[in-house]
């Protein structure tokens, strides 16, 4: 029976290249001179640490259009609240999002269901299998899925038939 799977994975090393990109970039504008500023990947994330709130807004924007142009996107991204550190500098975490929550798969089992196509779909650990009699048909579910956003970045791997 024809199947694919829907999974929602990051490339690390293209996310790594982008910090190192934008700590560069950091490094060199003449606006962060003189200020302490730190951008580091861990494996919870990544942690930035800027001498003010403009700046790390600045960074974080630095950081995104880094992402973007690597094609990641920044819906992996999960930004948590920024926080005061030491010397009035100001520390964000981000954490990088793997998977497909098990709320996310619920909504995407009841989306393809209301499309009322001829497919089943069932949610493994943190990826959907969908599969159908027609391969027609698993190609309009994934034309339907990408139409509609659903805040976490997803891809269509290991179609059989």
């Amino acid at each position: 029976m024809p199947s694919f799977d829907i999974v929602s994975k990051v490339d690390l090393q293209e996310i790594d290249n982008a910090v190192n990109q934008c700590r560069k970039e950091v490094d060199q504008r003449f606006d962060f001179k003189g200020t302490h500023n730190e951008i580091d990947l861990e494996k919870s994330g990544i942690r930035i640490l800027a001498a003010d709130d403009y700046k790390l807004q600045a960074v974080l924007d630095i950081l995104k259009t880094k992402l973007v142009k690597r094609n990641i996107s920044t819906k992996c991204l999960d930004y948590q609240k920024a926080e005061p550190a030491s010397g009035g500098s100001v520390r964000q975490n981000i954490s990088i999002v793997e998977g497909i929550s098990k709320e996310k798969g619920k909504d995407l089992v009841k989306f393809i269901k209301d499309s009322k196509l001829k497919v089943q779909a069932q949610i493994m650990d943190d990826q959907l299998r969908v599969t159908g009699k027609k391969i027609d048909d698993l190609q309009d579910v994934i034309q339907l899925l990408k139409t509609k956003d659903f805040d976490v970045e997803l891809q269509f791997i290991n179609m059989r038939s």
